[in-house]
């Protein structure tokens, strides 16, 4: 397939939104992270003056085959429930996205029941239903999914973000929905970041310590059996991933590709980011990464991808959740760099030495 090409972040409009910053009535980087936001923005963009405006979390959901091996606290069943209930309005991601003013795009990538789409949607909720199959196989007695399956869903997300752009979308969350789906990523995590399934496996639902040693031991034998190639990023997909895995891949490579910043949720989003920056270079630098999950392969797969976390608040719900959080930040640190006096403005003199060097 053909994968589109990012390119660096602007560094004269990073340069430009420093100089901002440094002007502005405080200590040069007293404001810490959203300094660093704020600039990154604008090497994201081009723009170093950008501020954001309509903003849409998608939340990308589907199926995972390796469920019916007891890896979750809860029945499969609760994946089409949970759409059903992002489309009423009434999910956590809902409120969180109503406070924020942000859209959420709900996308049916392979769920394996029947959804009950409501008869009238909240007006901030949209629903796409494009399902490549109705949920994958069980990784451990095959792959996943073909490698044909997995370029369909990345082809799908490349498609979600082009007409979310297209809509007007300025900045993309990302969020998903799909029981098991912590499996998957836990996978592909270990696969492409070489760590051990033990280390890079968490509780998921809150799995119980027996639980826990079945999942461990079901995806190394996925991994063992399947030989993903983490030089083959499509292929890890199709032995060991999940449809909405693949499908906010090519959100991610749709948004990076034309300049817009998208804002990572979790440990599932995480693993979508470690196959989409495997697939095109330059892709990391431009990922705005919301927090850190209680998911312990969440923070290997950041590391990785060489992306520092805004919050630490032992998420691990998923959803977009931490996205939504985090547009909060986005608009803070665009209304820090637009709205402060500088100090020539305000008459407040700067500090007497030469150079502020910045921390």
């Amino acid at each position: 397939m053909k994968l589109p090409e990012v390119g660096p972040l602007d560094p004269e409009a990073m340069a430009d939104a420093r100089s901002r910053m440094d002007s502005l009535t405080k200590p040069i980087g007293s404001l810490g992270r959203l300094e660093d936001l704020a600039i990154q923005l604008a090497g994201i963009t081009g723009d170093p003056r950008w501020t954001p405006g309509r903003r849409t979390i998608v939340v990308l959901a589907a199926d995972h085959g390796i469920a019916a091996r007891g890896v979750s606290a809860y029945p499969q069943a609760v994946t089409a429930q949970m759409v059903a209930n992002f489309l009423g309005g009434g999910a956590a991601i809902n409120v969180l996205a109503r406070r924020t003013g942000a859209d959420v795009l709900v996308v049916d990538i392979g769920v394996a029941s029947a959804i009950a789409v409501p008869s009238e949607l909240p007006l901030s909720v949209r629903f796409i239903s494009q399902p490549v199959r109705r949920g994958t196989a069980d990784m451990t007695t095959g792959p996943a999914m073909s490698r044909m399956e997995a370029e369909a869903a990345i082809e799908i997300g490349l498609d979600i973000a082009a007409a979310a752009i297209a809509k007007g979308t300025t900045i993309l969350g990302l969020g998903e929905m799909g029981i098991a789906n912590t499996s998957s990523a836990s996978a592909i995590v270990a696969v492409m970041t070489g760590r051990s399934v033990d280390e890079v496996t968490g509780r998921g639902t809150g799995i119980d310590d027996p639980a826990r040693a079945l999942k461990v031991a079901a995806l190394e034998g996925a991994i063992s059996m399947n030989r993903p190639d983490p030089a083959d990023p499509i292929g890890v997909l199709g032995a060991v991933g999940g449809f909405e895995i693949a499908g906010l891949a090519g959100v991610i490579l749709g948004a990076a590709t034309r300049r817009i910043p998208v804002v990572l949720d979790g440990f599932i989003t995480g693993a979508a980011a470690l196959v989409a920056a495997a697939l095109v270079p330059g892709v990391s630098e431009r990922l705005i990464a919301s927090h850190r999950s209680a998911e312990p392969g969440h923070l290997a797969a950041l590391t990785h991808l060489g992306r520092r976390p805004l919050l630490d608040l032992d998420l691990r719900l998923g959803e977009g959740t931490g996205a939504a959080l985090v547009m909060s930040l986005v608009d803070a640190a665009c209304a820090i760099r637009e709205e402060m006096a500088t100090f020539s403005s305000a008459g407040v003199a700067t500090r007497s030495a030469t150079t502020q060097p910045r921390p």
